[in-house]
């Protein structure tokens, strides 16, 4: 048997301060503990009811409460989930814990309550959630600013463009001909860094979020092929498509990121020979391969591949084709969706770069694939009338300027009040080409839906976007409807522009 000494050295030694109060709440006991808690000596609070260490507030409630404890009475603590504070001598509040266990004392009910001191655990606590509510606004802020940026510098980017590819067109001089095909490629090249850059910041930002989904892989690799094909050509290599898995499970336009820098890498370090994109099932679902006949690189670089500003076999002082960003894109890409990528290389007989994906099970039977190249309609001009509508001068002139070289009739407009005014005047248009962003809100979805509800809805579109966000994720591609991300070069956007009109007249015909 303890003695009652050894108990009450028990009790004093505790790391919190202890009280025990009796059924009517009189406290027959605190620890000297009480005295560094709430300012009291022992004695000052002994024979009190446990109501005066409580705020003024609280202390009704607490009768309640008190009864109700009595009438099941066990181990637990006090008030979950609610803010608790006791009263010190001085009249000074402090966020408190209180643990409270019954002790039998015979047939009396004596109830122990454990009161610790959480100020400094509270000060944590808000200083943490204000520090998480300041990076939230921070990332938040610079979500916005990437947008804008992305906007805004590729606006004058495109203008630059499609200037570029007017003047291409009716230059005759050889050498204002030759000045412009450098000026193109400067463009150009400019074009590839602030795209690589713009998509590292919103990738460290966290602004880009995946949203995974079955996506037909044909699809995909169908829009790679129509984007790398001319390019492939210029170099005399030969763009091998070969798709054996037809449905996988991520983000479609994430993975499709990953190839298109995968590709345009494979594409620059191959002098002759092939690039081919290859999909197979797999154990864990499906693989995509991204392989070349190219240069390869040495087994002790492939540490360093992803590296930014890293490239195989390019000095520091010499002349850049591109800015290495492309596989640190893709690196990022590859852990933000959770991927696999492996890479394998020999020198002087190429690379080849495997992606895992999860398989993917078909959306709906009649779904369709995009078209081979065998299917798909040829490129025609001829004389169209196209509706164009972008709240940017600069772009939407330079563009109009391009379309009117190629014999096109223009319509042009800057808003859905000025679609409505043109569409009045001259209803009958062969296709619209419009920005995503218009100004007080205005989308360019909007104008297409405007310009079909007039020409019909076999009208084909273009709609053009320099907002890389998820803005556009549910905005689907199909044959009436092509999605384009600024900067788009002149050729792109006449090579997108002829395939429409010729899906069209096709159709009627």
């Amino acid at each position: 048997m303890l003695s009652s000494a050894l108990l009450a050295s028990v009790l004093e030694s505790a790391p919190d301060t202890i009280v025990i109060v009796d059924a009517a709440g009189r406290i027959l006991f605190a620890s000297r503990r009480i005295t560094a808690l709430c300012g009291y000596l022992p004695e000052e609070v002994v024979g009190q009811g446990i109501e005066c260490l409580l705020p003024e507030r609280y202390r009704e409630t607490h009768l309640g409460h008190r009864r109700n404890y009595a009438r099941n009475a066990h181990p637990r603590p006090m008030g979950i989930d609610l803010d608790l504070y006791a009263l010190h001598k001085d009249g000074t509040e402090l966020p408190v814990e209180i643990s409270l266990s019954p002790i039998r004392d015979g047939e009396r009910l004596l109830v122990a309550a454990a009161l610790r001191d959480v100020t400094e655990r509270k000060r944590i606590q808000t200083e943490l959630m204000q520090a998480r509510e300041a990076a939230d606004r921070a990332n938040l802020a610079k979500s916005r600013f990437l947008a804008t940026a992305s906007h805004d510098l590729r606006q004058p980017l495109q203008t630059l463009s499609l200037l570029n590819g007017t003047l291409r067109r009716v230059v005759r001089d050889p050498v204002a001909g030759e000045a412009v095909v450098q000026q193109g490629q400067a463009i150009d090249a400019m074009s590839r860094l602030t795209n690589a850059l713009l998509d590292i910041s919103k990738l460290e930002s966290g602004a880009i979020r995946p949203d995974p989904e079955d996506f037909a892989v044909a699809a995909l690799f169908e829009e790679i092929r129509n984007e790398f094909a001319s390019l492939a050509a210029s170099k005399g290599l030969e763009l091998r498509i070969e798709t054996g898995a037809p449905w996988a499970h991520s983000d479609p336009s994430l993975v499709g990121q990953i190839l298109r820098n995968l590709v345009s890498n494979a594409i620059k370090y191959t002098h002759q020979g092939w690039v081919a994109l290859r999909s197979s099932p797999a154990a864990a679902g499906v693989r995509l391969e991204v392989a070349d006949s190219g240069i390869g690189i040495p087994a002790d670089h492939l540490p360093y591949i992803y590296d930014e500003f890293y490239q195989v076999g390019v000095a520091s002082n010499t002349s850049r084709e591109g800015y290495g960003l492309g596989l640190s894109i893709v690196h990022r890409l590859v852990k933000l969706l959770g991927l696999k990528l492996e890479v394998s290389s020999e020198i002087g007989r190429g690379s080849t770069f495997t992606l895992e994906l999860p398989a993917g099970a078909r959306a709906a039977s009649g779904e369709a694939v995009a078209a081979s190249a065998a299917d798909r309609p040829e490129a025609r001009t001829g004389s169209a009338r196209i509706l164009l509508v972008d709240d940017d001068a600069g772009v939407r002139n330079a563009t109009a300027m391009l379309l009117r070289v190629e014999g096109f009739e223009v319509l042009c407009a800057a808003s859905l009040e000025e679609v409505s005014q043109a569409l009045r005047q001259k209803p009958r248009i062969d296709l619209v080409i419009a920005d995503y962003h218009l100004q007080k809100g205005e989308t360019g979805i909007e104008v297409i839906a405007a310009a079909r509800a007039v020409a019909g809805e076999r009208l084909g579109a273009v709609l053009v976007s320099g907002d890389t966000s998820s803005t556009l994720r549910d905005v689907k591609a199909t044959d009436r409807l092509r999605i384009a991300s600024k900067p788009i070069r002149a050729d792109e956007l006449l090579s997108i522009v002829a395939e429409l009109l010729a899906t069209t007249r096709k159709t009627d015909a």
